[in-house]
């Protein structure tokens, strides 16, 4: 039971300190691209300022003014933006530890895609994060970052590839948080390898009275674009273990390939705003498309789903799938080891109680393979198709 509860407490603080810092990273990181497109040239500004932006909030006017590379002289005080972004990865890496790593027979492993061990699956889960952050580092150095319109192709195809990979190997909702961990890691390494390094190499130029390498701006400016175009994919894929019909149905790396291009497309509608520039008003019929694209994905049903016999199943046919391979977790008083009272506080050891919650069965354990989690109770096929024509028949 203790060993529930210190899990249950630790998801929560963490999950409560990557949200916050998360929101905290992404606000500044939105605001600052949004201050550098907004800049503009004025006569008058002192040298080596490229653009200057007026701005209201909070009942206050506010001036600024960006250089090119740096000012002159290194100011008095000067503040540092990389501890979000730190804190971000950080509790989020804790979070894949306690809720992913440490439950990877749950969360990790799906035994009807592959059949791994807890282990397995948490080194195939590591070693691929540190393998792919390599891989996007090496492309970035060798200077194929510099033709941004092929970089980004190349990127997305070996994102959707990775994605394509990681479902056939781990569970849909472990696949998920892998690429979003992925994505997630790139970020923090491009502020932590590159961004920071370079403003640092800036700064100490400065107190030696030497005029600062343009390169070093020009670089850090380059990841924090990335940045900017890959921060919506991410967020939908740190918040889509919430929704199975997302992760857990048949074409979920395809939905993942629409999310990765939806992403930056809506950013692109932001950005040309933020330049001044006429509003790229197609955008949101792509987005549009896009979402009922993955609509009609969602209702695919899993990857295992079986066509139902044509008489209706019997009332008696769903009890005795949902006590075989639900009840032992969703009980008043489960037998599951290391489970101490009902997920999310769904019962489903009565027949009234089976009844009640015949919607959230058809959607997690019949129109997708959320539940039971990893298929550790080895639900069939055949017995998702009875459990989805009865919940169609409701």
């Amino acid at each position: 039971m203790w060993a529930s509860i210190i899990s249950e407490w630790l998801s929560l603080i963490f999950r409560w300190l990557h949200v916050i810092a998360a929101v905290a990273w992404i606000g500044s990181s939105f605001y600052f691209i949004a201050l550098d497109l907004s800049l503009r040239p004025r006569e008058g500004l002192p040298t080596g300022v490229m653009g200057e932006a007026w701005q209201v909030h909070g009942g206050g006017f506010y001036h600024i003014v960006k250089y090119l590379v740096a000012p002159a002289q290194m100011p008095s005080e000067l503040t540092w933006f990389k501890w979000e972004a730190y804190t971000t990865w950080l509790s989020g890496f804790v979070l894949m530890i306690v809720v992913y790593y440490l439950n990877a027979d749950l969360f990790l492993v799906d035994k009807s895609i592959l059949d791994l061990t807890p282990l397995q699956a948490g080194l195939f889960s590591f070693g691929s994060l540190a393998l792919a952050s390599l891989l996007y580092e090496a492309a970035c150095r060798s200077g194929l970052a510099r033709h941004e319109l092929p970089f980004a192709i190349g990127g997305y195809i070996f994102l959707v590839v990775l994605t394509y990979a990681f479902t056939h190997v781990l569970s849909g909702r472990g696949a998920f948080n892998q690429i979003g961990a992925i994505i997630g890691t790139i970020m923090v390494a491009n502020v932590f390898a590159v961004i920071i390094p370079n403003q640092k190499k800036i700064v100490a130029a400065l107190l030696a009275g030497e005029a600062p390498d343009p390169k070093l701006g020009k670089a850090g400016k380059e990841r924090s674009v990335h940045n900017n175009y890959l921060t919506l994919p991410v967020v939908v894929l740190m918040i889509s273990n919430h929704y199975p019909l997302l992760f857990g149905t048949r074409y979920n790396w395809v939905i993942v390939a629409i999310v990765l291009a939806l992403g930056p497309v809506i950013r692109h509608f932001f950005n040309e705003r933020h330049k001044g520039n006429p509003s790229p008003w197609w955008v949101w019929g792509v987005a549009a498309a896009g979402m009922i694209g993955i609509l009609l994905l969602s209702a695919a049903g899993p990857r295992d789903a079986k066509v139902a016999a044509t008489a209706q199943p019997s009332f008696a046919q769903v009890e005795e799938i949902v006590t075989s391979r639900c009840s032992m977790c969703h009980a008043a008083e489960p037998v599951w080891d290391g489970i101490v009272a009902a997920p999310r506080g769904v019962r489903l050891d009565t027949a009234d109680n089976i009844q009640r919650n015949a919607r959230l069965i058809a959607r997690n354990a019949a129109w997708s393979s959320a539940m039971p989690p990893g298929n550790i109770t080895e639900i069939t096929g055949e017995e998702r198709a009875v459990l989805a024509a009865w919940a169609s028949a409701q």
